[in-house]
């Protein structure tokens, strides 16, 4: 149940999946339902998605999984199935676009939606529409989301996080001001830890702390970010709901719990950030040009290498052979705490892989393999075939 003086006329809505990869598992396997669930990898990998059972415990996204399961021991971990959450994001997707088609997704399990001009259309007020929305994907697909209701993107997305799992949230226009004040500026979007590090220096811990401060000082203490700031103390944000934003790269990263130098340990995760990558790329249709290596050494200094191909790709042999050659050129760097892969310069998939490499005649035989791949398993599971070097 929802209240709120003007519930019928905020139009712009974000919807956050409940806990997405680990509810994407249960709904698959029930008997997993009253246990604690974490989607991640090995003793080395790191959380990508807890339940709530397990959140209760103190598990958070990105965690090392060693410290996750300190926190929480009965948990079951299991190993993500991209394919799975790709095909459960492209229902959610399709029921979005139902209701408007202003969709601006942000991930596979969020998205921002513009319902102006749309109640004349469905016969019923946007608020409504979303609430049937998330009952649908609870009836068709097992899952749940949450919904934030506002005038704005920034707001919305706050919203949306205030009251989950299976939540409605909603911040008015009048109420701005007030919902604000108290509230911590590690709540917008975007501010990391050095980002609020400079905010502590300067003493601003709140909206209200922020929204005492002159637009003119905000500029000349934090730059470019301190014009946002400002707007964003006051509730404001003229960013508009795009549904042709345009996909910049697509990568993948992990942090390990412990630094590693093992080449072994090293190239399993190079391998299945390449196949994260290139799912994403078959997702959405898309393929890049150049391939990002990234390192962060024990020190925190960071290493980023990167490599234009001859034709755009989006299959995950050449993503990670690239990566691999890159991460070669960088020889013996000592160990390493952070490791990623993405491609950018993105373009259509209809001009992916069109022409064979002349210095490896078997990259069009393994492009060919991992197409049948990919068959197999959007068929019978994304583990019905699992490489060697994944399971370093």
């Amino acid at each position: 149940m929802a209240r709120h003086p003007e519930l019928f006329s905020l139009t712009i809505a974000h919807m956050d999946c409940d806990a997405f990869f680990a509810s994407v598992e249960k709904r698959d396997n029930p008997e997993l339902a009253d246990k604690p669930v974490i989607v991640g990898g090995g003793q080395r990998g790191v959380v990508s998605t807890a339940c709530y059972l397990a959140r209760i415990k103190g598990v958070k996204s990105a965690m090392p999984m060693f410290q996750a399961l300190k926190l929480c021991p009965d948990a079951v971990v299991v190993r993500p199935r991209f394919d799975a959450y790709v095909a459960a994001s492209k229902a959610i997707r399709a029921m979005m676009d139902e209701l408007t088609p202003v969709v601006e997704p942000l991930s596979l399990d969020e998205a921002f939606m513009d319902l102006s001009g749309t109640e004349r259309l469905h016969g019923a007020p946007p608020a409504v529409m979303l609430a049937r929305l998330t009952q649908r994907m609870k009836d068709e697909l097992g899952l749940t989301g949450s919904i934030g209701l506002s005038h704005n993107k920034f707001l919305a997305k706050v919203a949306s996080d205030l009251d989950k799992p299976r939540g409605f949230s909603v911040i008015g226009v009048a109420e701005t001001l007030d919902f604000l004040r108290p509230r911590p500026v590690r709540m917008i979007w975007g501010i990391g830890p050095s980002a609020q590090e400079s905010l502590d220096k300067a003493g601003i811990r709140s909206f209200g702390d922020l929204m005492r401060w002159e637009r003119e000082d905000l500029n000349a203490r934090f730059g470019g970010m301190g014009e946002r700031l400002w707007h964003l103390a006051r509730g404001e944000d003229a960013r508009r709901v795009s549904s042709h934003t345009p996909v910049k790269a697509l990568s993948n990263e992990t942090t390990f719990g412990v630094d590693t130098a093992d080449p072994d340990i090293l190239d399993g995760h190079i391998w299945r950030m390449a196949e994260k990558v290139s799912s994403r790329a078959k997702a959405q249709d898309k393929a890049g040009r150049v391939v990002t290596l990234k390192l962060k050494r024990s020190n925190h200094t960071l290493i980023s290498k990167r490599l234009s191909l001859r034709h755009p790709t989006q299959v995950a042999d050449t993503i990670y052979r690239t990566a691999r050659d890159l991460f070669d050129q960088v020889g013996d760097a000592g160990s390493y705490r952070l490791l990623g892969v993405g491609i950018s310069d993105l373009t259509d998939a209809a001009e992916a892989d069109r022409e064979g490499d002349l210095l490896d005649p078997g990259a069009g035989k393994r492009a060919e393999a991992e197409r049948a791949t990919d068959k197999i398993r959007a068929r019978f599971g994304a583990d019905a075939i699992v490489k060697g070097r994944a399971l370093r």
